[in-house]
C-alpha cells in the first residue's frame, strides 16, 4: 500500500506530471488505505470505486494528452464528502435511518465543482444525523473515532469529514456548518478546517438543516490545500439564489506575511466561564507569535456574543422543523407500513425514522413556531442576531481578523457529555459566526500540554473578507507546520 492519500495537492500533481504514477494508481491505493484504516476510525458510510476510476481515467486522459488544464487544478486528489451532499452513484443517508435507502437523485453543486477540477470521489463520511450533534455519536451507523485517540469523540457534526483527513484517508474532504460543524471537528482531528462567508459556496444539492446558516467547506492538512479547494468552490450558482459571485483568487493571501496585520482579541472570548486551562495557554501562545511576527494585537468588544447560543438554540431548531417537514413517509424516507390512516402512519414513520436528538429538535422548532411562542421567542431571537452582527461589523471596522478559540476543550471521550444542553455548549465559540455569517476557520496549532490532543485555533474575518483568514493561517502554518496525520495512522502506524 502506498501513501497517495496521504500527500498533499503539489506532491501528488507533481508526481502526475512526472508520470510516476497514474491517477488511477492514486484511487486504487487511496481506497486500498480507506478499507484497513476505516475499521478502525468509521468516517465512512459508503465508497464508490466505479466514480472514483471514472474520474481517475479522466484525469489520466487529460494528462496523456498534455491538457494539464483540462485535468483540473485538483488533479488526482482523493476527495470524500459529507453525507449530506448529493452524489449521482451514491447513497445520500444524512446518517439517519430516515434516509437509509435513498439514492442521490442528482449531485450537488459543491461536489461537482470539486470533481470537476479532477477531484477522485472515494464516498460519502459520517456525521451526526441530519448534522444535529457536535461529536458524530448521534449517527445512526455508528459513531467515529478520532484517529488521535480512538476513545474520543472526532466532534460534529462533520466528524467523518475531519477523521478521514486526520487519519490519511483522504487529502481532501467536504463538511458543512451550521453552527461550527466544520471548525469544531477540525480542531478536535488537528486539520485545516473552513467555513467561508454565508454565500461564497453553493448550497444546492445539501440537505438543509437550518438554510439560514449552513454553509459548506473543505479539511485539509495544509493551508495551501485548503485555498486551492476554496478557489474550486467559491462562486456564484444560479441554482442557489444566496451565492455570491465571489471571484477570488485564495491562493494569493499565502505568501502574505502578517506585518501590519491587525488582529483582533476579544476578551469575552478569552475569559469565559467554560475555557480550558490547556486550550487558552495555546490560543495565547499563538497570540504572542503572530505578534513577534510583526502583528498588531487589538482589543476588540463583541458585547451581545454572551446570548449567540441562545439565540441559535431558537433559530436553528426552527428551521430544522421548517426543513426536515418534508420527511413524510410518503414521497420518499423510511416508512413504517401497515397503519390504517395517515396521521399513524406519520407518527410511527417519523418516529422510527428519526433518531434521539432529530426528534428533540424538531419538537423543540415545532414548539418555538407554535402560536403565543413565536412572538416571544423567535423574534427576540432575530433582534439578538441583529446586534451579534452589528458587533462584528463595528469589530472589523478596527481589526482584518479576529484569533479565538475554535471549541473551548480538547476532544472529549465517548458517553462524557450526555447531558444535551452541555454539549451544546461545545459550540460556544463558533455560533455566532453562523449568525452573522462570517467566514472562519480552524487552523492547528499544536497539541494541549494536559492532553496531548490537538488544539485550534479559530480565525474570523469580515463577510467576503475570506483571504484575510488564508493569510493568517499561512503564519501560523509557518510558525507550527502542516497539520501531522495522527500518529497510529502514519507511516509505520497501525495502517
Amino acid at each position: 500500500m502506498g501513501n497517495f492519500a496521504m500527500m498533499d495537492v503539489a506532491s501528488i500533481q507533481a508526481g502526475l506530471r512526472a508520470k510516476e504514477f497514474t491517477a488511477r494508481e492514486v484511487a486504487e491505493d487511496a481506497l486500498a488505505r480507506v478499507a484497513v484504516a476505516d475499521a478502525q476510525v468509521h468516517a465512512f458510510l459508503e465508497t464508490c470505486p466505479d466514480l472514483a476510476f471514472a474520474a481517475a481515467d479522466r484525469v489520466d486522459a487529460a494528462i496523456a494528452a498534455g491538457d494539464l488544464a483540462k485535468a483540473g487544478t485538483l488533479a488526482g486528489i482523493p476527495v470524500a464528502f459529507k453525507d449530506n451532499m448529493n452524489l449521482v452513484g451514491t447513497h445520500t443517508t444524512c446518517a439517519s435511518h430516515m434516509l437509509e435507502n435513498y439514492v442521490s437523485p442528482y449531485t450537488a453543486t459543491c461536489v461537482k465543482r470539486i470533481i470537476d477540477q479532477g477531484g477522485i470521489p472515494l464516498g460519502k463520511l459520517n456525521m451526526d444525523e441530519f448534522a444535529f450533534g457536535s461529536s458524530t455519536e448521534n449517527s445512526a451507523f455508528g459513531r467515529t473515532c478520532n484517529p488521535w485517540d480512538l476513545g474520543r469523540v472526532p466532534g460534529g457534526s462533520s466528524g467523518g469529514s475531519a477523521a478521514a483527513v486526520a487519519a490519511g484517508m483522504c487529502t481532501m474532504t467536504l463538511g458543512s456548518d451550521t453552527g461550527g460543524s466544520i471548525r469544531q471537528p477540525g480542531s478536535f482531528c488537528g486539520v485545516v478546517a473552513v467555513k467561508p462567508t454565508y454565500g461564497v459556496v453553493s448550497r444546492y444539492g445539501v440537505v438543509a438543516f437550518g438554510s439560514s446558516l449552513d454553509q459548506v467547506g473543505p479539511f485539509t492538512r495544509n493551508v495551501r490545500d485548503a485555498a486551492l479547494s476554496l478557489n474550486a468552490l467559491a462562486g456564484r450558482d444560479v441554482l442557489d439564489c444566496t451565492s455570491q459571485d465571489v471571484t477570488t483568487d485564495f491562493t494569493a493571501a499565502l505568501d502574505q506575511d502578517v506585518k501590519g496585520m491587525r488582529i483582533g482579541v476579544v476578551r469575552e472570548f478569552m475569559d469565559a466561564a467554560g475555557l480550558t486551562s490547556e486550550v487558552k495557554a495555546k490560543i495565547q501562545e499563538a497570540l504572542d507569535k503572530l505578534e513577534e511576527a510583526g502583528a498588531e494585537l487589538v482589543e476588540v468588544a463583541l458585547p451581545n456574543v454572551h446570548a449567540a447560543i441562545s439565540a441559535y438554540y431558537v433559530i436553528a431548531p426552527c428551521e430544522a422543523f421548517s426543513n426536515l417537514a418534508r420527511f413524510d413517509s410518503v414521497r420518499y424516507g423510511f416508512c413504517d407500513e401497515g397503519h390504517h390512516d395517515l396521521g399513524g402512519q406519520y407518527e410511527a414513520s417519523r418516529s422510527g425514522g428519526f433518531g434521539v436528538e432529530a426528534r428533540r429538535r424538531i419538537m423543540l422548532g415545532s414548539y418555538l413556531l407554535s402560536s403565543g411562542v413565536y412572538t416571544k421567542y423567535y423574534y427576540p431571537a432575530q433582534q439578538v442576531r441583529t446586534l451579534i452582527t452589528q458587533d462584528y461589523q463595528k469589530a472589523f471596522e478596527q481589526v482584518d481578523c479576529i484569533i479565538a478559540p475554535a471549541a473551548p476543550n480538547v476532544a472529549f471521550k465517548f458517553g462524557e457529555i450526555s447531558d444535551p444542553a452541555t454539549m451544546y455548549l461545545s459550540d460556544m465559540y463558533t455560533i455566532s459566526i453562523n449568525i452573522a455569517g462570517n467566514g472562519g476557520m480552524s487552523m492547528p496549532i499544536g497539541l494541549g500540554a494536559d492532553s496531548g490532543m490537538p488544539v485550534g485555533a479559530q480565525i474570523i474575518t469580515p463577510a467576503f473578507k475570506d483571504e484575510n483568514m488564508i493569510r493568517a493561517a499561512a503564519a501560523l502554518e509557518r510558525i507550527y507546520g502542516t497539520a501531522p496525520i495522527a500518529p497510529a495512522f502514519a507511516e509505520g502506524g497501525a495502517c
